[in-house]
């Protein structure tokens, strides 16, 4: 159990149906906790980080420098990286902390090549307190495994993920923002560097997490985007990893990013790639439609990433009382809403102010009630502004 969440192999096991064999299988991660030696590390870390402008090893270079207001969603050179190899025999050895720098990768790597490679993406903030609060973070451990397990990877135990995260926001506390500064985007990245020539799975995997401080994206409120939908490009395809956060979903959607961008749109909503007339999510969000202050979103069915402010967002609105159904949802009931709003890590939840399909533009209206109200409520318990009565936020002192 983690945060009041129960991961039993039941609940795993529904998530592997139909999945076929790979060379490595979920039964052969042994669950580890972290070795003593790198919690020590962390308490250390925690013991003399008094500030922001502490430096590690005598170094201060780069804070310095940062200004706070100013900050974009660009990466940011950070004092520390966690590394963790797979050992080959069924786990992955004992990890640890190194300075942020350069990995080498053999040209062969598995993941060069193949694109066998995994990301996650969380978030850290920080309190008046100084405390860090981490957002959920088992649930991305968790959708790391089922993920890897799709592509034919180990991973990481969830308490593994789990403690290496918290090891490594510890180790790099001073690059957190200030409160309502922005945040400590966090990405762990789980890839196949081992060599290979043949399409296989490769002999070796390397779990990787990075930092780096992020800018508030809602300066002055909450701001309504422009979207587009594109019929002609589909992000995922039934029997495909569109559920799955694989690296190669990403790339594969830059071209129509790219030309929406240049139109004037602020991003990109696909459709599913059969009838195409289904919503699917955006590039990196999952959508929602509100009709009568009901909320309907597409239902999970292997071609949508199951996010994790997706999921956080539906059990919010059903406890103040909405009602919430996942459910194919149509073009025409896209066209028809009275809001429609997507959901991200990074983002949170931005409301849509236009869609712009087959030429045709709906406005919608300026006030987005819904979508203020299910923001404000998710973004003030990350934030730690209310109190967390689900058990979902991780306190690091």
């Amino acid at each position: 159990m983690l945060n009041g969440v129960v991961f039993s192999r039941t609940t795993y096991a529904i998530h592997h149906q139909n999945l076929g064999q790979c060379q490595f299988s979920s039964s052969s991660l042994k669950t580890a906790q972290l070795p003593t030696k790198i919690r020590r590390y962390a308490t250390r870390i925690k013991a003399t980080q008094s500030s922001d402008a502490h430096s590690h090893d005598g170094e201060t270079s780069g804070l310095a420098d940062i200004s706070w207001e100013n900050l974009g969603f660009n990466p940011v050179t950070t004092d520390f990286m966690y590394v963790m190899k797979f050992s080959g025999d069924g786990e992955f050895l004992s990890g640890g902390l190194q300075r942020f720098g350069n990995i080498e990768l053999n040209p062969a790597s598995c993941v060069l090549n193949y694109g066998q490679g995994i990301i996650e993406g969380m978030k850290a903030h920080k309190k008046h307190d100084n405390s860090i609060l981490l957002f959920r973070p088992e649930e991305n451990g968790l959708r790391m495994k089922i993920g890897a397990d799709r592509m034919c990877m180990p991973a990481p135990t969830i308490e593994q993920f789990v403690e290496a995260v918290k090891v490594t926001v510890l180790a790099n506390r001073r690059w957190v923002p200030p409160p309502h500064k922005g945040f400590l985007h966090i990405r762990p990245l789980l890839m196949g560097t081992g060599p290979v020539l043949s399409l296989t799975p490769a002999p070796e995997f390397t779990f990787l997490i990075f930092v780096t401080p992020v800018g508030n994206f809602f300066e002055g409120g909450l701001k309504q985007i422009n979207l587009v939908v594109k019929e002609e490009i589909h992000r995922a395809v039934p029997g495909g990893v569109g559920s799955v956060k694989a690296i190669g979903n990403y790339a594969m959607v830059l071209k129509a990013l790219i030309e929406a961008k240049a139109d004037g749109f602020s991003e990109v909503l696909y459709l599913d790639s059969v009838y195409n007339k289904y919503l699917e999510e955006v590039s990196t969000a999952n959508i929602f439609v509100v009709k009568d202050r009901i909320i309907s979103t597409p239902v999970l069915g292997g071609t949508i990433l199951p996010g994790i402010t997706r999921k956080s967002i539906i059990e919010i609105a059903r406890s103040q009382g909405f009602q919430v159904e996942e459910r194919l949802v149509s073009v025409e009931d896209l066209l028809d809403a009275d809001e429609v709003f997507y959901t991200g890590n990074a983002i949170c939840l931005l409301p849509v102010g236009s869609i712009t399909y087959m030429g045709r533009r709906v406005l919608y209206g300026e006030t987005s009630e819904v979508s203020q109200q299910l923001y404000s409520a998710l973004s003030n318990l990350q934030m730690g502004l209310t109190e967390d009565q689900m058990g979902w936020t991780v306190v690091l002192e």
